[in-house]
């Protein structure tokens, strides 16, 4: 076997070279009108493929293993964090985050927790499937955010936290949210996979959280295919999730990725339980009801190459969105949202948010027609989903209802060449309403 070069094997990377097919989408021979422009899609190269194919050819574990480990350290340092704890899933890292929460502070079932109803059902199922009761948030137009000044008028007895999902990457009033959480004695959760780099005066939003979470889904800022993560300085609450998402187990240091003959803490028979007369097998006890929320190895390897872009995947995330605003400043009867003057934002998307319904759907049939991918703001207001719909009455939020008749998005994809930034730029200038 040839030895490797940067732990690549020369043999592998010429064996990818001649195999594989264009894995992103190419805007280099970008044709105006004719090369769909995708909202958004993983920003990499060739540096991912050979980490995640050199893994699973050569790695000693294909489910979490030392790249995994590497990776949750790496990811740690670069966001300001004690721990982080990666998952198979971003909607599963908000399920053990939540789960692991109401076990933490021995949260009761019907305790509430403070949520908008605009964005996306995974703030808002764990919390149903903890047994929590999700409280509603009406939604300010000016940022699509719920509205801090309606949140303290919701607070009692039975409130355990407030639940902030910042919208496609812009925060609400991050310091107010945070003074309210301080003066009842509530967790502020956040769900952070629209906003990963957005800072609050000059520092990283997720400093203000008590623990947060974030996808690695193709979309959000950066990829591991599928793949989730919670971060928090609680190292408590971390092992929690790790236990939670490991089917429950005691032993938090499972897996082969730990480097010890046995697999484990090497205290695998140090474990009793009182009232059985006889040794546990540590690595078998089961303290916790859990689940198997694993990632691949090859995940990991990957996220650690995606670490080394993310610097300028902000860069051209906040390039993108300053083209568009500009743009979007000469089209009557639209706008976008309002910025705090604390945040500094690194954009998922650029929100427009138009007059009334008729105005959204010829604009939306416009952008679609130039082959400019549109978004809907999620799904809405959640309430009137089927599946949520017993939560609570939908009419009680006016603003949330408008924002899916109102409001669409379209992408701040870091793979934009300039050409695309222009065409898009251009063709929003020419909308007529």
């Amino acid at each position: 076997m040839k030895p490797t070069v940067n732990g690549i094997n020369p043999s592998l990377k010429e064996l990818v070279e001649n195999t594989k097919v264009k894995y992103v989408q190419n805007y280099d021979k970008f044709k105006p009108g004719k090369t769909y422009v995708n909202y958004s899609g993983p920003f990499w190269s060739d540096d991912e493929v050979y980490a995640a194919v050199n893994s699973f050819l050569n790695g000693k574990w294909l489910v979490t293993g030392e790249k995994v480990h590497q990776f949750q350290a790496k990811f740690s340092k670069k966001y300001n964090v004690a721990k982080s704890h990666m998952v198979n899933s971003g909607s599963s890292a908000n399920l053990v985050m939540v789960t692991a929460l109401k076990k933490r502070f021995d949260w009761s079932d019907g305790d509430e927790v403070i949520v908008s109803p605009v964005g996306f059902p995974t703030t808002i199922s764990p919390l149903i499937q903890n047994n929590l009761k999700p409280v509603f948030i009406d939604i300010e137009m000016s940022t699509l955010n719920f509205d801090v000044n309606l949140i303290e008028s919701q607070i009692n007895e039975k409130t355990r936290g407030i639940f902030v999902s910042p919208v496609l990457g812009n925060p609400p009033d991050m310091k107010r949210l945070r003074d309210i959480c301080d003066k009842h004695g509530l967790i502020l959760i956040g769900d952070n996979c629209d906003s990963l780099g957005t800072k609050w005066d000059g520092e990283l939003l997720t400093d203000l959280y008590h623990c947060w979470s974030t996808s690695f889904y193709p979309a959000h800022h950066i990829t591991t295919g599928e793949g989730g993560m919670i971060s928090s300085n609680d190292e408590e609450l971390i092992k929690l999730c790790m236990s939670i998402s490991w089917w429950g187990r005691d032993c938090y240091c499972v897996g082969a990725a730990n480097m010890i003959p046995c697999g484990t803490c090497g205290n695998r028979f140090d474990k009793w339980i009182p009232e059985y007369d006889g040794i546990i097998d540590h690595k078998y006890l089961f303290t916790n009801i859990g689940y198997n929320l694993k990632p691949l190895d090859l995940q990991g390897a990957i996220g650690l190459e995606q670490l080394n872009k993310v610097d300028q995947i902000d860069v051209n995330r906040k390039k993108i969105w300053k083209h568009f605003d500009e743009a979007i400043s000469s089209v009557d009867g639209c706008r976008t949202v309002e910025i705090h003057p604390e945040s500094d934002v690194s954009w998922f998307g650029f929100p427009i948010i138009c007059k009334d319904k008729a105005m959204k759907e010829k604009f939306v049939a416009y952008l679609e027609e130039s082959k400019i991918q549109t978004r809907n703001y999620f799904a809405g207001n959640i309430l009137i989903h089927p599946a949520f719909k017993h939560l609570d009455d939908y009419k009680k939020y006016p603003n949330s209802n408008l924002a899916l008749s109102h409001v669409f998005f379209i992408g701040c994809n870091p793979s934009y060449t300039d050409e695309v930034i222009e065409y898009v730029k251009d063709t929003l200038r020419g909308f007529k309403a």
